[in-house]
């Protein structure tokens, strides 16, 4: 969850750190609109936009019991983001995994991905599994 929101974080310092300079120099429309676009950017960047990550274990119980996928991911993912938006409300459906939190979930998507780290993949109660999935495919098993 450290490195969510350690890129999180730099990408706040980053925006602060330009922001200041711009006014430093008398430009505060500028500085706004660089500290604003860095936030914004940071935000969508960190683990909030995603749904509570629960545990590769955890993740596997409830897929058993309940049906739904499970999916591994990793924040700054432009591949997960991408998905998690597509998904819209339908994503809190799903169990998500974050990869870099949980070693047994990293574990899992070597395991799937040919010994890579690729993420966002999906793995259906049965086993199935799919890396970087079309969002009407995940859609449709939600």
């Amino acid at each position: 969850m450290l490195k969510g929101w350690l890129l999180a974080l730099l990408l706040t310092a980053a925006g602060t750190l330009s922001a200041a300079g711009l006014l430093a120099d008398g430009n505060t429309v500028a500085a706004a609109v660089v500290l604003v676009a860095c936030l914004a950017f940071a935000a969508v960047n960190s683990p909030l936009v995603f749904p509570a990550s629960v545990g590769a274990e955890e993740a596997r119980r409830r897929s058993a019991a309940d049906g739904r996928p499970v999916i591994y991911w990793r924040p700054g993912c432009h591949y997960c983001r991408r998905l998690r938006f597509r998904l819209g409300r339908d994503a809190r459906r799903a169990h998500w995994v974050d990869i870099w939190r949980d070693p047994a979930a990293a574990a899992a998507v070597r395991a799937v991905a040919d010994g890579n780290e690729t993420v966002p993949t999906v793995v259906l109660p049965d086993g199935r599994a799919r890396v970087n999935p079309d969002a009407e495919w995940v859609r449709e098993l939600l």
